[in-house]
């Protein structure tokens, strides 16, 4: 049977074990009260709505730009706050509010790739005043790991259909199907494929030895010299247009060529406003109407004139009608000619005057 004393001893030491528990415990709890400012602070509640949740819980840490101020204490479904009906009250310290603002955002991040969730509030680009208990936060459109994911596998059906479609065209190119397929598998376009290269080769071959037109443009200077020739001619000749010299120059430079072309257009003008009040013949025939009468009568009979020389009508009409009139006129010209000619080689004969008497 154990003596007094062991009893003694045995109930102390379960007696120190007990405050041992229970000092482990306070120091646990200040432990994890540290970090929303310790266990007799003050703390509030920050509200945020989110579309999806994202596996967040309750006694997730709350962070302010990657330092913890606090956790969450409620994730719930609020249905008449839809479409972001996903309620997070965030409890932090008030030691906090200095930092935050009402337009500071949040978002929930993941820590890691297969890490919890948290939430995170971000006041860099926030300028407004302190939140009061129960403010309603605006939500960052940071996107999430589920979100990373969804684009990822989209992105990846897209990579997949495109290889999908490269398989495909390879295979077609290998059957030979396609101007690239005949021009892979068929021999006699891959032999006439090299014969061009050869052609091309030699081609560039006699152009770097400067043979052909080509060949002298690269390689001889004359081309060159002759072209440095002619810019040194145009600058001169520019210089000598921009000096004033040469008739070309005179336009540029001189202004009594701008004032006799102002005095042409004046003169023209003139002469336009002339006609056009009725002076002059010019004025007559476009404001007249008993001059334009008279020329339009004139023309008139002049084509009768013309017209009846054309029927031969007349002596001018038998003479480009009458064959027989012509040829009798030639004659007679033909015999005046030889007896102008006649006079004049003997005169005698033609011009003798007998004198008789009674």
């Amino acid at each position: 049977m154990p003596s007094q004393s062991e009893i003694k001893w045995s109930q102390l030491k379960v007696g120190l074990l007990v405050v041992s528990a229970i000092a482990a415990l306070v120091v646990l709890i200040f432990l994890m009260s540290n970090s929303s400012g310790g266990l007799f602070t003050r703390k509030l509640n920050l509200r945020a709505y989110f579309e999806n949740a994202n596996g967040l819980k309750v006694g997730a840490p709350v962070t302010l730009d990657g330092v913890t101020i606090g956790n969450v204490t409620q994730v719930r479904i609020v249905s008449h706050h839809e479409p972001h009906a996903v309620e997070v009250v965030c409890r932090v310290g008030a030691q906090y509010l200095p930092s935050l603002h009402t337009d500071s955002t949040v978002a929930i991040n993941q820590a890691g790739v297969l890490g919890d969730s948290f939430v995170d509030i971000s006041s860099s680009d926030a300028s407004g005043p302190e939140p009061a208990n129960n403010t309603v936060l605006n939500v960052s459109t940071t996107p999430g790991i589920q979100d990373v994911v969804r684009t990822s596998k989209y992105s990846i059906d897209e990579a997949t259909k495109f290889i999908q479609k490269a398989t495909v065209t390879v295979d077609q190119l290998n059957s030979g199907k396609g101007t690239l397929g005949v021009l892979l598998n068929d021999p006699v376009m891959a032999k006439k494929l090299i014969n061009t290269i050869n052609q091309l080769e030699t081609v560039s071959t006699q152009i770097s030895e400067g043979k052909g037109t080509l060949g002298k443009l690269i390689v001889d200077d004359s081309l060159y010299n002759q072209a440095s020739s002619t810019i040194v001619k145009l600058n001169n000749i520019a210089t000598r247009l921009d000096s004033g010299e040469g008739t070309a120059g005179k336009l540029l430079k001189d202004d009594t060529l701008y004032k006799n072309l102002n005095s042409a257009v004046d003169n023209t003008n003139q002469l336009l406003s002339q006609i056009n009040s009725g002076k002059g013949s010019l004025g007559k025939l476009a404001k007249d109407p008993v001059f334009a009468q008279k020329i339009e009568e004139s023309v008139t009979r002049l084509n009768e004139i013309l017209k009846n020389l054309n029927e031969g009508k007349g002596t001018l009409g038998q003479l480009m009608v009458n064959r027989s009139l012509y040829d009798n006129a030639d004659e007679a010209l033909k015999q005046g000619s030889t007896l102008i000619t006649g006079v004049r080689e003997d005169p005698k004969k033609y011009l003798t005057v007998r004198v008789k008497l009674f």
